[in-house]
């Protein structure tokens, strides 16, 4: 392990000592002078990595009933916890002028990065509440499923993970079914459970195609991911994206460095893989049962609560008499010190934070590939395959009337992407070959000799593994890449013809490409709105290669004839391509 330096100190916090299960700490780069003690000692040791059991077997709370005085409101350290600071009046007790006070409600927030904490407190009847990511509350399905008072309920989700956690890999890995074969480091019943099972499982593969080395920690000791990618043995690692910029030196490609990894690069984060990691909150059912207007109560202030803050954020730059006092008090619960400002800024970027308009959907959308139902599908079997819990049935969820929640509108799918600014940097990447730079996944659908539409009776599981790509990772832009074959080009070649018919033969079937290529992204959305999903048309970017990237190869400048019809018919296909372009600041245009 390299030793650490003044750069990697920025990006390490101190966590509690000991168990650290759970979501732990996401993002924050200060308390230089504490880490700076620790430094030797992280220097001299190795990564001490453990065996993950089911939570069911590592927590025996008895369960009791809940305090129904002022209980704490667990809260953890991420951005969309903010919102929760704000709606109790930016103070540790629910202030008389807060939201929360002016629904009738009175909490005592309290920050609790440690799942286990939280879950011991939730069963001994501390409170009601639990404040995870889906998968959090997933993994505890076992823990909570013998006792129907403390099923948890999921009442709201608050966000997305939009940017603060990143997939870190060396070299040899360049898209993510790459991974086959490699070792991840990842923390132990954190966030990046979640993150991990949806990118194998969208590259088809499964946990048991990968080694996965568990850490207890998330960030700032030896015993995290980041410690991990020192170690020859680990090819990938999920991290916070400051331990990702350390590694990658800022986000570059590694030099080696102080702290970062030679060759090691972001492969990609939760801007692109946007609709992967949910932070929700639940409640134990007895007490949804009997209170269930103070928990909608609890759930409009928060939409309340989400809609003031942007605003507030969106004129930081305003003296506001509401902000300064939000940011503070933000900055002390949840980074333990009031003048860590800028960070909590930063922490609140890093979430896209959902109102109640968000969580209709979410809740009710069934035709979503992005619903809570749908997502909880997917956790629940990466954790039993990986052995974390044997749950059949999921978290329940709150059977709201939305309109009683202030749910006004249908959920609008807007345009996230600046078009010309798309079009603009593929075609750049086209004509310098590198489209298959930033690829995360690719595959593709074949036509037939002069086939020039697209039935999606024909193309059905292709077109839904488009839709289901473009919906985990909103982020990313979906090239659709047309191909034809060289075959009429190399006969007339071969005859003679001049240049100027050669070229017009050329042109042609970049032509031709580029048209199959719209004719079958229209037959996507097409197809996605006949199902009752509304795709973002802004996210896909159309290629006509003609017959410049033939799969029968390149002989010198030319393409290689086919030497039999199936190699023939295999230059006939349209790509699809989905690629990260983070690096593109203008590019991506977040709700």
């Amino acid at each position: 392990m390299v030793p650490i330096t003044q750069k990697s100190v920025v990006t390490f916090l101190t966590v509690v000592m000991g168990e650290t299960m759970g979501l732990m700490i996401r993002y924050f780069r200060y308390w230089l002078f504490v880490l700076a003690v620790l430094i030797s000692t992280f220097a001299a040791a190795k990564p001490q990595y453990i065996n993950p059991i089911p939570l069911a077997q590592l927590i025996n709370t008895p369960v009791s009933k809940v305090n129904e005085q002022t209980f704490e409101l667990p809260v953890i350290t991420w951005g969309a916890d903010i919102n929760t600071i704000y709606a109790n009046g930016s103070q540790s007790i629910t202030s008389s002028n807060s939201l929360f006070s002016s629904y009738g409600l009175k909490f005592r927030l309290s920050r609790n990065d440690k799942f286990s904490d939280q879950l011991t407190n939730y069963l001994s009847g501390k409170t009601p509440y639990l404040r995870g990511t889906l998968g959090m509350v997933n993994a505890a399905s076992d823990l909570l499923a013998s006792n129907p008072s403390v099923t948890p309920i999921i009442i709201h989700q608050l966000s997305w993970s939009s940017g603060g956690d990143a997939l870190v890999v060396k070299p040899s890995v360049r898209t993510v079914a790459d991974l086959k074969g490699k070792t991840i480091a990842l923390q132990a019943y954190g966030p990046h459970v979640d993150y991990m099972g949806a990118v194998l499982k969208d590259a088809g593969l499964t946990p048991d195609d990968v080694t996965i080395k568990w850490l207890p920690d998330l960030t700032g000791t030896n015993n995290s991911p980041a410690s991990a990618l020192y170690e020859n043995d680990v090819d990938a690692v999920f991290v916070i994206l400051p331990d990702a910029l350390a590694l990658t030196s800022g986000g570059a490609v590694g030099t080696g460095s102080e702290d970062s990894v030679k060759g090691a690069k972001i492969l990609m984060s939760t801007k692109t893989a946007n609709r992967v990691i949910a932070d929700v909150y639940a409640v134990r059912a007895d007490y949804f049962n009997s209170h269930r207007s103070d928990v909608m109560n609890f759930v409009k202030a928060l939409n309340s609560a989400t809609d003031e803050v942007k605003v507030l954020f969106n004129n930081a730059n305003a003296k506001n008499a509401k902000l300064t006092p939000l940011l503070s008090y933000s900055a002390d619960l949840l980074l333990d010190s009031p003048d860590a400002i800028e960070d909590i800024k930063g922490l609140y970027a890093d979430a896209e934070h959902l109102d109640i308009n968000a969580n209709k959907q979410l809740f009710s959308d069934m035709a979503y590939p992005r619903n809570i139902t749908k997502v909880s599908n997917e956790i629940q079997t990466t954790l039993k395959r990986l052995s974390l819990t044997s749950a059949s049935t999921l978290p329940q969820l709150a059977n709201w009337d939305f309109t009683q929640l202030g749910a006004d509108i249908e959920f609008n799918n807007k345009s996230r992407f600046n078009s010309e600014r798309v079009a603009s940097v593929v075609a750049k990447k086209q004509q310098q070959n590198s489209l298959a730079d930033g690829e995360l996944f690719s595959f593709e659908v074949a036509f037939q000799p002069n086939q020039n539409s697209f039935n999606s009776s024909l193309y059905q599981t292709e077109f839904k593994r488009v839709i289901e790509l473009a919906s985990t990772y909103g982020g990313a832009v979906i090239t659709v890449e047309g191909h034809s074959d060289p075959l009429k080009y190399l006969r007339s070649k071969k005859k003679g013809e001049t240049g100027v018919v050669l070229n017009r033969i050329k042109q042609s079937n970049r032509n031709i490409s580029l048209s199959r290529a719209q004719s079958v992204k229209q037959s996507v959305l097409t197809f996605a709105t006949d199902q009752g999903i509304a795709l973002d048309a802004s996210q896909f970017a159309l290629v006509g290669h003609g017959f410049g990237s033939p799969k029968t190869g390149m002989c010198g400048n030319e393409p290689c004839a086919p030497a039999t019809e199936s190699e023939w018919r295999s230059n006939m296909r349209v790509v699809f391509r989905i690629i990260q372009l983070e690096a593109e600041s203008d590019v991506f245009q977040p709700l």
